[in-house]
């Protein structure tokens, strides 16, 4: 009785771990929505403790880009060994409450056979022969899925390094806000940015969609160490707050729309990575990061440079931190969670400031 019970029970564990790590996989790979997964959890948090040890040995961050350059795709990459050993421990569990086969090396052959189609352990009863024919299916299955998945995901990679590199002609490298509107003022289209900001707002709609479907793509780094995805996204931000608190041009409601399409993806973004933020922040009962030193500074090299802007400077300010204030926390903390290259008003607002400075 209590062997039948064991065997129950064995059956019963067996049967959860396998569909726990099938769910594991589809939240993952398929499923078109930000879901936390334990497992693929797990797996990122443990790869990054095993990276953050040999960072301790950079001396330099393009030391540290170049080791962090490497840790999504590893970490994603370890998924699958992960949840081939989970359903291999679970068909274990399966084998021997079926019968038939006792010993843990007897066990772990027949499973292992049967996960990865060897074909060099028997079967004889029919039970052991619809769960070695099921785990064979589990295992393509899996396969299978991270195979289409990455396609998927360089894709939506790709999308994002093209406005990357596009905005690095437009606000030099590594970006700023400052920097993007001086040159488009040189060239004489500090007032017609519409197709521009329009541009972003599609971009920050793709980001929003594919980095909380896709969280690992949240770390997979540009190809120059100095450009960054959240870099980026910040100063895009940052200029169309410019822009409509404190220069001198025709409304733009382009701006306004690109930057609430931006803070709602930064904002959905770190929200999937646990960040703490005010949904609805107003400034400035809410702070910003940036000081108003710092944008009187940066209005001065604006108009020293021949930008036009608006004679009422305190209330730019306010403006300009009634837009910051919406995506300040998410940007800063993102920057510090993926380790972004030194940014003005974004990664050297994080706490890598240091680290970043020591380039």
């Amino acid at each position: 009785m209590i062997n039948l019970f064991l065997r129950v029970l064995a059956f019963a564990a067996g049967t959860f771990t396998v569909i726990y790590t099938l769910n594991s996989a589809i939240g993952t790979l398929v499923l078109p929505r930000a879901v936390s997964d334990s497992v693929t959890r797990g797996a990122f948090r443990l790869l990054r403790r095993l990276f953050d040890l040999r960072l301790r040995k950079a001396r330099t961050y393009m030391d540290r880009d170049y080791i962090m350059a490497n840790y999504a795709p590893v970490s994603l990459l370890m998924l699958l060994p992960i949840w081939l050993s989970l359903v291999l421990v679970g068909y274990m569990a399966l084998f021997w409450s079926v019968g038939g086969v006792n010993s843990a090396r007897e066990l772990f052959t027949l499973s292992g056979s049967s996960l990865f189609t060897l074909g060099f352990a028997m079967v004889h009863t029919w039970p052991q022969i619809m769960l070695a024919f099921s785990e064979a299916a589990v295992g393509l299955i899996l396969v299978a899925l991270l195979i289409a998945y990455l396609p998927t995901m360089y894709s939506s990679f790709s999308r994002r390094e093209v406005a990357v590199a596009k905005l690095a002609v437009r606000a030099g490298s590594p970006p700023s806000a400052q920097e993007m509107l001086l040159r488009f003022h040189r060239i004489g289209k500090l007032d017609s940015l519409s197709e521009f900001w329009a541009e972003w707002e599609t971009t920050f709609a793709e980001i929003e969609e594919s980095h909380t479907s896709l969280p690992a793509l949240v770390f997979f780094r540009s190809q120059q160490p100095d450009l960054s995805w959240i870099t980026a996204a910040g100063t895009v931000m940052d200029a169309a707050s410019i822009m409509l608190s404190a220069v001198d041009v025709p409304n733009e409601p382009a701006a306004a729309l690109c930057i609430r399409a931006g803070y709602l993806a930064l904002q959905r973004v770190a929200r999937y990575f646990g960040v703490v933020f005010d949904a609805s922040p107003t400034f400035p009962a809410h702070p910003i990061s940036i000081s108003r030193q710092e944008f009187d500074a940066m209005c001065q090299t604006l108009a020293q440079q021949g930008v036009p802007l608006n004679a009422d400077m305190e209330q730019a300010w306010r403006d300009f931190g009634g837009w910051r204030v919406n995506y300040d926390v998410a940007l800063t903390r993102l920057c510090t969670i993926t380790m972004a290259p030194y940014a003005l008003w974004s990664s050297d607002r994080s706490a890598l400031e240091d680290i970043h400075k020591s380039m």
